[in-house]
């Protein structure tokens, strides 16, 4: 759902749009479909976090060239209360939610610290040194 919908995220809206996104009611759907759904919604989560990547080293850049510091507690915080406001909107497990938004905000700080030390290099995540 778009930022700008106005729809209160429950249950039924929920199983409205997967159904929308499958082409019908999942429980109506066969595991291989179910599996196939799966490995569509875990594609597009990896290049969501990818683009939130490219655009956390976007911020990086800003703040290294302002002199500012990487970590930002208010702005950690806001970003934590969406995830927790978006869960419930949502019908998912807050905590869970934040677990994972801690994760990719632990990540970006994790590539922004290592932009203001190389002069913008990104971290080589493949490389076995540490």
């Amino acid at each position: 759902m778009a930022d700008n919908d106005t729809t209160d995220g429950s249950d039924d809206e929920v199983n409205d749009e997967a159904a929308a996104r499958t082409g019908g009611d999942p429980a109506e759907m066969d595991l291989d479909e179910l599996r196939e759904e799966i490995q569509t919604i875990d594609r597009e989560i990896v290049e969501l976090i990818a683009q939130r990547t490219y655009v956390a080293e976007s911020i990086a850049a800003v703040k290294h060239e302002q002199g500012l510091p990487t970590t930002d507690e208010s702005q950690e915080q806001a970003v934590m209360d969406r995830a927790g406001d978006n869960a419930q909107r949502f019908g998912v497990d807050d905590n869970l939610v934040k677990a994972i938004f801690r994760l990719l905000i632990e990540l970006n700080k994790i590539e922004q610290n290592h932009y203001a030390q190389t002069d913008g290099q990104r971290p080589n995540w493949e490389s076995d040194e540490g």
